[in-house]
């Protein structure tokens, strides 16, 4: 049964979560603040954290970062009401997996848990792929480009997966959304292009040539121009 660890000040907001999760038989633990989180984190071993941004003591945001530099691998997703553009962005980059701006409807809440831990329940073939100078590994989840090995974020490396198990063909964005995100986002968010962002970035350092193509109007595909 997957562990679900929901972080909140909002007491009667963090009852109703945790009721809504376990009645959809979840294991769900709780934490009203960051630094709570983190030692509950490390006692419960949750495979998803729902973390709320805005907290005493320690924020959501600075949570998150202090998960992934400790090489936390649970799934990460964001609650806030802070729903501009740049706030999302910052979010992802902190490390969270996902973002749900409040207020929102807990079958949307439900819906985006159950897509997060389908991700930790996939089981793609085990074999080494290779495209152009790009090695992964989905048994050890290694990147190599030439011969640097990338630190890549759980979602940066799926996507990554995505990629490379369909190389020169073109791929739709809702498509892309849905085999590593578990769902449709959405027109208005821009989750894909972000996180296609932070590969580019890795990948291309030292100047390598980019593969991950964006087509206009459609979407994505990885070839060499």
């Amino acid at each position: 049964m997957p562990t679900v660890l929901i972080i909140d000040d909002d007491v009667k907001l963090l009852k109703m979560l945790q009721r809504t999760l376990m009645y959809e038989g979840l294991q769900v633990v709780t934490a009203s603040n960051g630094e709570e989180a983190l030692h509950q984190a490390d006692l419960s071993q949750p495979d998803l954290l729902i973390v709320d941004w805005m907290m005493p003591k320690m924020d959501g945001l600075t949570l998150v970062q202090e998960l992934r530099a400790e090489k936390n691998p649970a799934l990460v997703l964001m609650l806030t009401a802070r729903d501009a553009l740049e706030d999302r962005v910052q979010g992802l980059e902190s490390g969270a997996d996902d973002y749900l701006v409040k207020p929102f409807a807990p079958a949307e809440l439900v819906a985006r848990v159950h897509a997060l831990l389908r991700r930790t329940d996939s089981n793609p073939a085990k074999e080494a792929l290779q495209f152009a100078d790009v090695a992964l590994d989905p048994v050890t989840r290694q990147v190599r480009v030439a011969e640097k090995v990338l630190d890549l974020t759980k979602t940066e490396f799926d996507l990554l997966d995505f990629f490379m198990r369909h190389p020169r063909q073109v791929l739709e964005r809702a498509q892309i959304l849905s085999s590593v995100w578990g769902y449709d986002f959405g027109g208005g968010d821009n989750v894909l292009e972000v996180y296609v962002g932070y590969l580019r970035k890795k990948m291309e350092s030292g100047g390598h040539p980019r593969l991950i193509q964006t087509v206009r109007g459609i979407g994505y595909v990885l070839r060499v121009e």
